[in-house]
C-alpha cells in the first residue's frame, strides 16, 4: 500500500492536476518490490492513466501483464527498441509471439521502435529492418506508432515516407477491390517519444502531423535551439503535445541552476512534495508528472490546467483510452 501519510498531507493542498503519463517503464526491476505503492502514489498525484512501453518481446509481455493487473489505469504498448533489434534476428520465431502481444486490446500502440545511431547495440541495417516490420504491424492493426530516434532523423523520415507512399498505393488498390494485405492505415498517428532534439528537427516532425512527447529533459536542456525554445516561442501547438516521465529515467531536476526562476516558482508545493519525497535521480516515478506539466506551462506562459487538459485529451483521443 502507498505511504499512509500522503492522503493526510494532500488534504493541505489544493486539488491536483489530472494528467496522463504516456511513457513510464514500470517493467523495470527498480519497481519490482513496491509497484502497488508507485501506482497509488501516481494516482494520488493526479496521474490518472499510465502507459507502460514494451521495448522487447519480454518487456512487452510484462507490460501487457501489468495492464491486466491494473485495468483502466495501466495500458501497454508493444515495441522492439532499436537497441534490441538484433534479438529478433537472432530468434526469428520470437516475432510471432510479439505479434500476438501486439494484437491484445490492452496494447494501445506499437513501439517504441525506430533508429538510434548514438549507440551500436544493434547494427543500423538491423535496426531498419525491425523498424520497418513494426511500421507494417502498426498499419495492419491500425494502432499508433511510437518512435524512438537518436541522431537518425533523416533515415527515420525516409523510411516513414517510403511507407506512406506504399500504404497510399495499397489504399488505391483497396478502393478498386484488389486483394491487398491490409487497410489503409492512419499514418498520422505517430508519436516521437521523449523528444530531445532541436527546434529544426521538431518542426520537421510537426509539419508531418506527428506528436512530440516531453519529459523531465526540460531541466537538462541548455541549448538555444532545443525543447525550451519550442515552448517559449509556442512553436509546438498544444494539440501535438504529450507528456511522459520515462520513469525510472529522466528525473526532472527542478533545482537545476539553468532552469529559469519563473519556471521554478511555477511548480506548486504539492507537485514538489511528490517529486522530492518519492523520486530520485536513480529512480524517477510517474508521480513526478504534474511537476513536468507545470514547468511546460511556465515555459509556454500557459496555465497548468490548460496544458494538463490538452495533453490528457490528446492521449485519450490518440490511444483510445477509456475515460
Amino acid at each position: 500500500m502507498a505511504d499512509s501519510n500522503v492522503s493526510d498531507e494532500m488534504k493541505q493542498c489544493y486539488e491536483n492536476l489530472i494528467v496522463i503519463d504516456c511513457g513510464a517503464n514500470l517493467t523495470n526491476k527498480k519497481y519490482s518490490r513496491d509497484l502497488d505503492s508507485v501506482v497509488q502514489r501516481a494516482q494520488d498525484a493526479g496521474v490518472q492513466k499510465i502507459m507502460v512501453p514494451g521495448t522487447s518481446v519480454k518487456s512487452s509481455k510484462e507490460a501487457l501483464r501489468l495492464s491486466r493487473l491494473y485495468p483502466g489505469v495501466i495500458y501497454s504498448t508493444a515495441g522492439i527498441h532499436p537497441h534490441d533489434s538484433k534479438s529478433i534476428i537472432e530468434e526469428p520465431k520470437s516475432w510471432f509471439e510479439f505479434e500476438t502481444i501486439a494484437q491484445s486490446l490492452e496494447c494501445v500502440a506499437i513501439g517504441p521502435c525506430g533508429l538510434d545511431y548514438q549507440r551500436d547495440f544493434s547494427e543500423p541495417d538491423v535496426q531498419k529492418e525491425i523498424f520497418e516490420k513494426q511500421i507494417c504491424l502498426a498499419a495492419k492493426l491500425n494502432k499508433p506508432l511510437l518512435i524512438h530516434e537518436r541522431s537518425a532523423q533523416a533515415d527515420v523520415l525516409d523510411i516513414l515516407e517510403r511507407f506512406v507512399e506504399l500504404f497510399f498505393s495499397f489504399s488505391v488498390g483497396h478502393k478498386f477491390k484488389l486483394k491487398l494485405p491490409f487497410r489503409f492505415p492512419t499514418v498520422q498517428q505517430i508519436v516521437i517519444r521523449s523528444f530531445m532534439g532541436t527546434t529544426e528537427e521538431a518542426i520537421k516532425y510537426l509539419e508531418r502531423g506527428y506528436y512530440l512527447g516531453f519529459t523531465g529533459y526540460l531541466c537538462k536542456d541548455k541549448s538555444d535551439t532545443g525543447v525550451r525554445k519550442l515552448l517559449e516561442e509556442k512553436i509546438l501547438p498544444l494539440d501535438r503535445l504529450l507528456v511522459e516521465t520515462d520513469s525510472p529515467f529522466m528525473y526532472p531536476n527542478t533545482r537545476a541552476s539553468k532552469l529559469p526562476q519563473h519556471v521554478k516558482t511555477g511548480i506548486t508545493d504539492r507537485s514538489l512534495l511528490f517529486l522530492h519525497r518519492y523520486c530520485t535521480f536513480q529512480r524517477n516515478e510517474p508521480c513526478s508528472l504534474p511537476a513536468i506539466v507545470e514547468m511546460i506551462a511556465a515555459f509556454m506562459n500557459n496555465t497548468p490546467d490548460e496544458v494538463a487538459l490538452a495533453t490528457a485529451f490528446n492521449a485519450l483521443k490518440l490511444f483510445g483510452l477509456s475515460q
